[in-house]
């Protein structure tokens, strides 16, 4: 293992942390500027990097920025009084791993340093997964099966029918089969049959010349020629307009297609690969496609899964395309948590995989760490849960239920009257008459209120939540308000839910903020923003 750099310009913090990390076994190496650091940077590189913030020839703020433009992907830790706190959270967006507050508790200094060790190994190991990926991903059988199809049909030449839900990755496919096949050397031209006018359409395929219609003032070559000696991929297919079906069959049959305008016919030896969301041999039944050319494309077939049939290729596509997106951007790749992706492998991405790099690039874009935790997923993720623990939740709970989360609808400055500290909630599960008897549990949310005035009503079992009270005093405090005609109830109880949590966990952590931040599930620059609005005195 490399070694973890130390660079401080107090004499005893180096050797405190070097006898420690020594007990450890874990390797040291110090230092008492920057500047010697970088100097080694060129020739070495360190496992984590632990800095002070303030120091006599530079600051860890700049060393941090230029380590992290060197290497990315290592973990530092910047030491900082105190006072230095602002600057500390000014250094998480720069990418610091996590701040050491001096004087510092020596074990947790150390379990500190050994999780970023391990952060660091772990993203070694994913770093060079990414390096080797392919153009394709899965582990799932059913992509596996796409996989031997493609390495069956790489000396071949035959026409391919891909069939799949839009996002699914049909393309990808198309170009494989291209790459690996004898006419790799040659273009890949893609065309989408739906996404252009039917009037253009022919002129796209087929090319057309000078003077054939207005505004056509030179020749001009179709997709057909385009692709010559290559493969022409034509992305739904379904949809294509029936009169140019029959010009597209012809080609198919005989290579042989004239410009639109155009009077010598052309040869063109193209491979055509089709693909299409629809089902054809429903289009084909109720008149929309053509029987002919339905058999003429459909030679072999291969159907791409759905997102939600290989789950578990979820994980892997989710950090490719953090790190995909993190390139596109110029950005440090940001990394998630196993509970994140465990939550995100259970959404039903009806767009598929192109969705889910949606989301990886607003993840990228909008989530506050650098460590991805479940709460920083898209609502509608998140929603989506809420939803689907619903198609179990008992006929009894009235209303609409938010889909919004307990954490999501805490406090911001408290108001003159503040109800009396709210209990830390219970959520027990809730059966239903039909689950009781299968062992289901029904999902009900963290909250139980919808729109803070609707609740599980009476009729719950009678073992109900021991913890409910602080909802009814939420409920009695909400009706209140709104039969006062007050405007900022929402934003009013919402500041004194937060201040209350917030308090009430820097209380048991006796001010740590960022052990309080770990209790209440949230991130530390979340709490640290919190505690400046409301304006809490921890």
């Amino acid at each position: 293992m490399k070694p973890i750099w130390i660079v401080d310009d107090d004499q005893s913090i180096r050797f405190v942390l070097e006898k420690a990390l020594a007990r450890e076994e874990l390797p040291v190496r110090s230092f008492t500027n920057p500047r010697d650091v970088l100097a080694a940077l060129e020739v070495d590189e360190p496992q984590v990097l632990v800095s002070d913030i303030r120091m006599p020839g530079g600051s860890g703020i700049d060393l941090l920025s230029k380590v992290k433009a060197r290497h990315p992907g290592l973990p530092v830790i910047i030491m900082t009084a105190y006072s230095d706190l602002d600057s500390a959270v000014s250094a998480f967006q720069g990418g610091a791993f996590e701040y050491l507050p001096k004087p510092f508790d020596l074990p947790k200094a150390v379990e500190l340093i050994r999780r970023a060790v391990d952060e660091s190994v772990r993203e070694e190991v994913l770093d060079d997964r990414v390096t080797q990926m392919p153009e394709m991903l899965g582990q799932a059988p059913a992509m596996q099966d796409v996989f031997r199809a493609i390495g069956r049909l790489s000396q071949s030449n035959v026409t391919v029918l891909i069939t799949g839900e839009s996002g699914s990755g049909k393309e990808l496919v198309a170009r494989a089969l291209h790459k690996h096949s004898p006419r790799a050397n040659g273009p890949f031209v893609a065309i989408n049959t739906a996404a252009i006018p039917k009037d253009l359409l022919e002129s796209e395929l087929f090319g057309h010349e000078r003077g054939a219609f207005t505004g056509a003032q030179t020749m001009r070559r179709g997709r057909f020629e385009q692709a010559d000696g290559g493969t022409l991929f034509l992305d739904e297919i379904g949809d294509m307009p029936f009169d140019l079906q029959t010009r597209l069959l012809r080609v198919l049959s005989d290579g042989q297609f004239y410009r639109v305008g155009g009077h010598q016919p052309l040869k063109s030896n193209v491979r055509v690969i089709a693909a299409t969301h629809q089902n054809l041999e429903e289009r084909v039944r109720l008149g929309g496609f053509r029987e002919d050319l339905f058999h003429r494309l459909n030679v072999i077939r291969l159907r791409l899964p759905a997102l939600r049939e290989r789950r578990e290729d979820i994980p892997t596509l989710g950090r490719f395309f953090l790190q995909k997106s993190a390139k596109d951007l110029g950005v440090e790749a940001k990394r998630i948590s196993e509970p994140a992706l465990a939550k995100l492998a259970t959404f039903d991405f009806p767009g598929n995989v192109r969705q889910l790099e949606n989301i990886c690039h607003w993840l990228t874009v909008m989530a506050p760490a650098q460590v991805i935790e479940t709460k920083d997923l898209p609502p509608e993720l998140l929603e989506g849960a809420v939803a689907a623990g619903h198609e179990h939740a008992p006929a009894s709970v009235s209303g609409h239920v938010s889909a919004t989360s307990v954490a999501d609808w805490a406090p911001a400055s408290a108001p003159a009257s503040v109800p009396a500290p709210l209990s830390t909630p219970t959520v027990q599960p809730a059966f239903t008459d039909a689950s009781r008897s299968q062992g289901e549990v029904a999902s009900v949310p963290a909250s139980g209120v919808g729109s803070f005035g609707d609740v599980i009503a009476t009729d719950a079992p009678a073992t109900s939540p021991a913890g409910a009270g602080w909802l009814l005093d939420l409920q009695r405090e909400a009706r209140e308000r709104l039969n006062a005609g007050q405007t900022d109830v929402w934003d009013a109880l919402t500041r004194q839910f937060e201040a209350q949590l917030i308090h009430t966990a820097l209380e048991l952590t006796r001010g740590r903020r960022i052990e309080a931040a770990q209790k209440l599930g949230i991130g530390r620059n979340t709490i640290t923003r919190k505690i400046q609005e409301l304006g809490i005195d921890d």
